[in-house]
C-alpha cells in the first residue's frame, strides 16, 4: 500500500489522498473532471484500492492457496482489517454491505456511501468487484483465455462500469464500451507485470496460449526471452490491441462527451502497450511504465482533442 503522510482529518480527505498519492493512471484521467465527480470518483478509487491490498500481496504456495506475502502497512489514516487475507476480503464484505444499508464505518466506505447514494452505483458492481479479488485468493492459473476474460471483468471491467455512472451516459451500449475498456487495461497491466507477478507465483496469461506458442511456466517465472515467448506476447499485445477497438467501436457517438477521462485512461494504456512492443517485448528487463510528465502530455492532448470535437 501506498503511504499518504500524515493522517487525513475526513473521509473525503482520504479519498482524495489516497488516489492522489498513488500517483495511478486513473488520476491523470480524473483531473480533468469537474469537481463533483473528481471528488466522486475519488471515492470510488480509494475503494478499489483499499479492496485490492487486502489481497495484492499474496503469494502462491506449493498446495496453491495463497499466504500473505511480505509486505507494506496500511496508509497512515486508514485502518485496514486485521487477520488472514480470506478474513480481511469477510470483513471488507461486510462493510460493503453496512455501506450500502448506510451504516458504514470505515472512512472509505463512509464517503463511499455518498457517491453511490448520488450517482445510483449498483451493488451487484462492487459485489463482482470482490469476487474477482477473491480469485486472487486461490486461483494462480488460468486454463483458457474465458477463464481470464472472466477474472478481467470483475477486477476491472466493473471499475469501468462504475465509472460511468459518474461521468454519466444515455446509451446502454456505453456500457459495452466500459466492459471491453477494463479488459483492455487489465491485459495490459497483466503484460507489464509478468515479472512482479511472477515473483508472487502468478501467471495469469492463459495456459491454453502458453501450450499453443511452446511456452512453459518455467520461461516465465525464469524470465526467458526466447523466440517462442516473442511470438506469445505479439499475439497478447494483438489481443489487448482488439479490445481497446472494440471499445471504441461501441462508444456511442452521444455520449463521448462525457467520456473524456475514459479516453485519457484509453491514451494512457494505449502508450504502455505502444511501450511494450517498442522494447521488443521485453518486459523483464526493466518494469515499463510512464512519467509524470508523460502521462500529464497524454492527458493534455486528449483535453485539447476533445474540446476541439466538442465546441
Amino acid at each position: 500500500m501506498t503511504h499518504i503522510g500524515s493522517a487525513p482529518s475526513t473521509a473525503r480527505d482520504i479519498s482524495r489522498a489516497l488516489t492522489r498519492a498513488s500517483r495511478s493512471n486513473f488520476y491523470y484521467a480524473f483531473l480533468f473532471l469537474p469537481r463533483h465527480k473528481r471528488e466522486a470518483l475519488y471515492a470510488v478509487y480509494a475503494f478499489c484500492r483499499v479492496t485490492d491490498d487486502l489481497v495484492d500481496e499474496t503469494a502462491a504456495t506449493p498446495s496453491g492457496h495463497g499466504q500473505p506475502a511480505a509486505g507494506t502497512p496500511p496508509p497512515a489514516g486508514i485502518p485496514s482489517p486485521a487477520g488472514t487475507p480470506v478474513e480481511r476480503l469477510k470483513t471488507w464484505r461486510e462493510e460493503l454491505e453496512a455501506c450500502f444499508r448506510g451504516e458504514a464505518t470505515h472512512p472509505v466506505t463512509e464517503r463511499l456511501a455518498e457517491t453511490i447514494r448520488t450517482f445510483r452505483i449498483p451493488h451487484g458492481y462492487f459485489e463482482e468487484l470482490l469476487n474477482g479479488v477473491e480469485m486472487d485468493l486461490a486461483k494462480f492459473r488460468y486454463a483458457t483465455f474465458a477463464e481470464l476474460q472472466q477474472y478481467c471483468y470483475r477486477v476491472a471491467g466493473v471499475v469501468g462500469l462504475m465509472c460511468i455512472e459518474v461521468f454519466g451516459y444515455t446509451n446502454p451500449m456505453t456500457r459495452t464500451y466500459a466492459q471491453h475498456l477494463g479488459t483492455a487495461f487489465q491485459l495490459t497491466n497483466i503484460l507489464r507485470d509478468l515479472a512482479t507477478d511472477g515473483e508472487r507465483g502468478r501467471i495469469y496469461l492463459p495456459q491454453e496460449d502458453l501450450k499453443r506458442f511452446g511456452v512453459t511456466e518455467a520461461d516465465l517465472l525464469e524470465r526467458r526471452v526466447t523466440p517462442a515467448f516473442l511470438d506469445l506476447m505479439r499475439f497478447e499485445v494483438g489481443r489487448a490491441r482488439q479490445f481497446y477497438a472494440a471499445a471504441r467501436a461501441a462508444l456511442p457517438a452521444e455520449d463521448r462527451r462525457t467520456m473524456l477521462a475514459a479516453e485519457i485512461m484509453r491514451a494512457i494504456y494505449t502508450r504502455i502497450l505502444d511501450r511494450i512492443e517498442g522494447m521488443g517485448y521485453d518486459v523483464f528487463s526493466r518494469r515499463i511504465r510512464l512519467s509524470d510528465t508523460q502521462r500529464l502530455w497524454l492527458a493534455l492532448r486528449c483535453w485539447v482533442r476533445h474540446r476541439l470535437r466538442t465546441a
